[in-house]
């Protein structure tokens, strides 16, 4: 973490240290403070960040990071995301912006930063980067992984310039309801239960057409939903010297079990609720993302810019899950 200089007691802080009781955001905030290698994401964005050598100084980068990982987590627009810091203690005390001596940076610059993240595609560097010393410190274990997908809903709304809907969604049909947006499919440690590849498409792609491309090169057994039914017969993992040897566990749909007498011992029905229970881990990332940072209707247009503020969330979504598990993302 980039070390700071000391600052002098504010009466607010000096008054807000004699609470009773911390808020379930600041604990968050605190958790997320203590666990994201700071030095090392400054160092990505620095190669990128403009150098300010003419005109008024940029901004500091660890403070738009900071800014830019509250708007995401919370699920805050430029504006909200500026406003929230000059209403919340805990987010100001979170990004370090102290009113006597700075000010806040504004929506435009916020706005500025991320798409220097989108153009630059930082995002799925600290996703990779998380990732692979996850690996290297054995919070991830190779050789199993669980495949799902979600729904993430979209504005179906025409009252826009264009007078149309996100030409990238598309509308598909889930049980009785009709949906509107896009899809995003993960690949998931099945020791660990932590994201290590993700894809996006419309909503109307199906499971398995991105099956292979959320495997690893050493998976040896992956476990999956009736969606992926089949999935071994599709010529991208049929064909492929590793992935038919790979053993699929997917449960099958419950109306195709046989039924058997009620002092009969259920085996099939055994067999596949051992397999959900390796499967529920992938629900659990889910629930960080959508309940926990509340995105469950798409912010931007376009696939991308979607795509990209998902990486940054399921990188602070892995770093969570190790953080409430009671673990440390450190390699010494």
């Amino acid at each position: 973490m980039v070390v700071q200089a000391m600052k002098q007691e504010t009466f607010t802080d000096i008054e807000y240290s004699f609470r009773k009781k911390k808020t379930k955001r600041e604990e968050f905030l605190e958790i997320m403070d203590e666990i994201i290698p700071w030095d090392e994401w400054v160092g990505v964005i620095a190669l990128c960040y403009p150098k300010g050598k003419r005109g008024r100084p940029p901004m500091g980068i660890e403070k738009m990071l900071r800014m830019y990982l509250l708007q995401i987590w919370f699920n805050l627009s430029d504006p909200a995301t500026e406003d929230a810091i000059y209403d919340s203690y805990a987010m100001r005390k979170f990004t370090g912006i102290d009113f006597m001596t700075e000010a806040v940076p504004d929506e435009t610059t916020l706005c500025k930063f991320r798409h220097l993240l989108e153009e630059n595609g930082l995002n799925k560097l600290f996703f990779d980067a998380i990732n692979r010393v996850m690996v290297e410190t054995g919070h991830m274990m190779k050789g199993g992984t669980i495949v799902d997908a979600t729904i993430i809903n979209a504005p179906s709304s025409t009252k826009n310039a264009e007078k149309a809907r996100d030409p990238e969604m598309h509308q598909t049909k889930k049980g009785k309801e009709w949906r509107f947006g896009m899809k995003c499919h993960i690949g998931v440690d099945a020791g660990s239960g932590l994201v290590h590849t993700m894809t996006v498409t419309a909503a109307n792609e199906h499971d398995i057409t991105q099956a292979a491309n959320l495997l690893r090169e050493d998976d040896e057994v992956v476990y999956g939903d009736s969606g992926y039914l089949g999935v071994q017969k599709r010529p991208e993992i049929a064909n492929n010297a590793h992935f038919s040897k790979i053993d699929f566990r997917i449960n099958r749909r419950p109306r195709s079990l046989p039924k058997v007498s009620d002092k009969a011992t259920d085996w099939e029905r055994y067999i596949e609720n051992r397999k959900s229970s390796v499967r529920c881990k992938v629900e659990h990332v889910f629930r960080i993302i959508k309940c926990q940072f509340g995105y469950k209707k798409t912010v931007y247009r376009g696939l991308m810019k979607n795509e990209n503020r998902l990486y940054a969330m399921f990188a602070c979504a892995n770093l969570y899950a190790l953080a409430i598990a009671g673990r440390k993302l450190s390699t010494t």
